[in-house]
């Protein structure tokens, strides 16, 4: 009876299937990795090794992980690279060319990221509210799977999410189509009864266009763009006015 009761709801729903980014959509990771690398500029000693300021620090090393993630995403870095790169290069930029500091930097600044537990507001309010209406909520996210595991445990969303769909088990990223339909084989979802929320343009929104499927647009700093996506919020409470 419980279950026939859950069925028939499920069905009522316009988008019976949720499929969330997680990374500055729901878990703040600008404000985590900010807190993460104020506690590896203590721990290694950067100020003592001639990086005066850490604002600036903060600022070099986000602007070359972007830049080095876009690379990641286009396939041209491996995601070894990638992780311990981001760290060398930053160094670079203040003349510290240590290959062994950027490797030791790069493996407590993964080990200490997941620990941090700062979502944007409204996020564990929406979740709740989606699982008590009977939603099927999954992740897709680009980032590496046992970081994405620790985040949410650490965060308390482990809880509302039946699959954490990751690249790594896809063999594809966001914006590819082949991610979302992996997405679909996993989950039993179709393009055109699910959802998704996420806050990049180019890799979630695109990703959905890709696949014939709706979005929300998560764009909380209201930056202008041309982009189509079929909702767009400032604030995560929004959803709860899209799915009622």
């Amino acid at each position: 009876m419980l279950y026939l009761t859950f069925a028939i709801k499920l069905y009522s729903l316009r988008y019976p299937f949720l499929f969330f980014d997680l990374d500055h959509t729901l878990w703040d990771f600008e404000l985590n990795s900010v807190e993460t690398l104020q506690d590896l500029y203590r721990e290694i000693g950067l100020k003592e090794r001639g990086i005066d300021d850490f604002n600036d620090f903060n600022q070099v090393y986000h602007e070359i992980n972007d830049r080095l993630w876009d690379r990641f995403r286009k396939g041209f870095l491996s995601r070894q690279d990638l992780r311990w790169k981001r760290m060398f290069q930053t160094l670079v930029h203040y003349k510290i060319a240590d290959e062994p500091l950027a490797v030791t930097m790069s493996e407590r600044y993964l080990e200490i990221l997941p620990t941090k537990t700062n979502v944007f507001p409204h996020a564990l309010e929406v979740l709740t509210f989606c699982k008590e209406q009977g939603y099927e909520m999954h992740l897709i996210t680009n980032g590496f799977e046992e970081t994405q595991k620790m985040k949410l445990k650490n965060s308390g969303m482990d809880g509302f999410f039946d699959h954490l769909i990751t690249s790594e088990q896809a063999m594809s990223m966001k914006p590819n189509k082949e991610i979302f339909e992996f997405a679909f084989q996993a989950t039993g979802a179709k393009a055109a009864n699910s959802l998704m929320i996420g806050d990049a343009l180019d890799v979630d929104i695109l990703g959905a266009n890709h696949v014939g499927m709706d979005s929300v647009f998560f764009n909380p700093n209201s930056l202008p763009h041309n982009d189509e996506a079929t909702f767009e919020i400032q604030s995560l409470s929004e959803l709860i006015t899209i799915l009622s």
